[in-house]
């Protein structure tokens, strides 16, 4: 119930000029192979904290000893302004070869034109050995725009030395309600020193995801229509509100305060909260960060429904735009069908999707790897809904979600406000 915390993806009003400014100059150009004199470059962009840097410069070099005629300029930053600047880049006809996306982000530039076709570079990139459900995670009305990094999955990490210390005993995630999990992170901050909470966050847009697939409904339905209606809206604001007012988290100063920072600065990360929300793969970089032995349960309230489900951590894809679109999907191709690469990123990006690369990087996993990739095995035996990728303009939805929460917070809406009113713009959103 937040995609992720750690990696919540923004929408800025710069990405629809942007991609706007795109579509009415891409039929006047187009990318280009053409063989130049010495090494081409390209540029490849990801967002992540220092450890996602090193580990990936490391996998690049990698690649270009490999191959000497190209050579790559690594872009890497917050996730806070990620987006942003990736709109600005398009904008300008600047945008990196390999870009790397996450949620709706692919739909939103593929259909307007902003993407590669990766059929267009088969010959440099093998998808072959991808599970079936990444590559669907990647296709945008069946073309393929992404290249999964790896799966990952809605989970809610848990502390247990934080727990210990309060006398708080560790919850049954196979029979536990969303009440459940309410009073047992109100229970925690009660017995836990100032400034320690149950559950590092409220609620985020992806909470809104399960929550609703747990009613038998969805955020999106397949025609990208919105698929869950006011009184489910409304019980999850409704919800989101409890949890910071019984104390389970934060207040709605601190809430708004941990929005966008670094793993390291999450309440989880400093050892200050005995659960977080968050995507699976998100147990090492914190477990790293609080210095604690993490620990992995299923969302609350997934029977008899479960709202879970398998997501690609990120994607890679090529611009459109891009003047060296095999070089690109070389490099894209090593990432995720190379056991050196693998071996380097292991679990980094989420489990990888080539099984052939899950069976390298198995012995390598450190104890938190190997949790990540225990939990994915786990949810992958689960039955649960197909879920459908966002329609253009549901990356605004997210936003909306994060303001309209706040506002309910700040008890500047009720929740039955807040759900008129999140449904009202969000059909507005995707234009339905």
């Amino acid at each position: 119930m937040a995609r992720n915390v750690l990696r919540n993806l923004r929408k800025s009003v710069a990405m629809l000029s942007a991609v706007g400014l795109l579509s009415l100059t891409a039929a006047c150009s187009s990318p280009s192979n053409q063989a130049q004199d010495g090494p081409v470059e390209i540029r490849f962009s990801w967002w992540g904290n220092e450890g996602r840097a090193q580990l990936t410069n490391k996998a690049i070099a990698e690649f270009e000893a490999a191959n000497p005629d190209i050579k790559v300029k690594p872009e890497y930053g917050d996730i806070s302004g990620y987006f942003d600047k990736l709109a600005t880049q398009v904008a300008a006809n600047d945008a990196p070869d390999v870009i790397t996306m996450g949620g709706a982000y692919p739909a939103e530039y593929a259909n307007r034109g902003a993407l590669l076709d990766l059929s267009k570079v088969s010959g440099s990139l093998d998808l072959s050995k991808m599970d079936q459900g990444a590559l669907e995670n990647g296709q945008v009305q069946g073309t393929q725009y992404g290249v999964s990094t790896g799966a990952n999955a809605l989970a809610i990490v848990v502390n247990p030395a934080v727990f210990k210390a309060a006398g708080v005993e560790l919850p049954d995630d196979s029979t536990w309600s969303w009440d459940d999990f309410a009073r047992t992170a109100a229970d925690v901050t009660a017995k836990s020193p100032k400034g320690t909470y149950g559950t590092a966050t409220v609620l985020t847009h992806d909470s809104l995801d399960a929550f609703a697939r747990q009613q038998g409904e969805s955020l999106y339905t397949e025609d990208g229509q919105l698929g869950l209606g006011k009184e489910t809206v409304q019980d999850y604001f409704d919800y989101s509100l409890k949890l910071s007012e019984s104390g389970a988290a934060p207040n709605a100063s601190e809430t708004v305060e941990k929005l966008n920072v670094s793993t390291e600065q999450t309440l989880m990360g400093m050892g200050q909260a005995g659960m977080m929300l968050t995507w699976s793969n998100s147990l090492s970089a914190l477990s790293k960060a609080s210095g604690a032995d993490l620990k992995l349960l299923k969302l609350p309230g997934e029977t008899p429904t479960p709202g879970i489900w398998l997501q690609s951590s990120q994607f890679y894809t090529i611009s459109a735009r891009s003047q060296h679109t095999e070089a690109a999907a070389k490099l894209v191709d090593f990432l995720v069908n190379n056991e050196s690469a693998a071996k380097i990123i292991q679990s980094d990006r989420g489990v990888p999707s080539n099984s052939e690369m899950r069976t390298s990087i198995q012995d390598l996993l450190t104890p938190q790897g190997k949790v990540e990739a225990e939990y994915i095995d786990q949810i992958g035996k689960m039955d649960f809904a197909p879920t459908y990728i966002g329609p253009t303009g549901s990356t605004a939805v997210s936003e909306i979600t994060a303001r309209i929460n706040t506002d309910v917070l700040f008890k500047r809406l009720s929740p039955e406000k807040a759900a008129e009113q999140w449904i009202s713009e969000s059909k507005a959103a995707i234009g339905k």
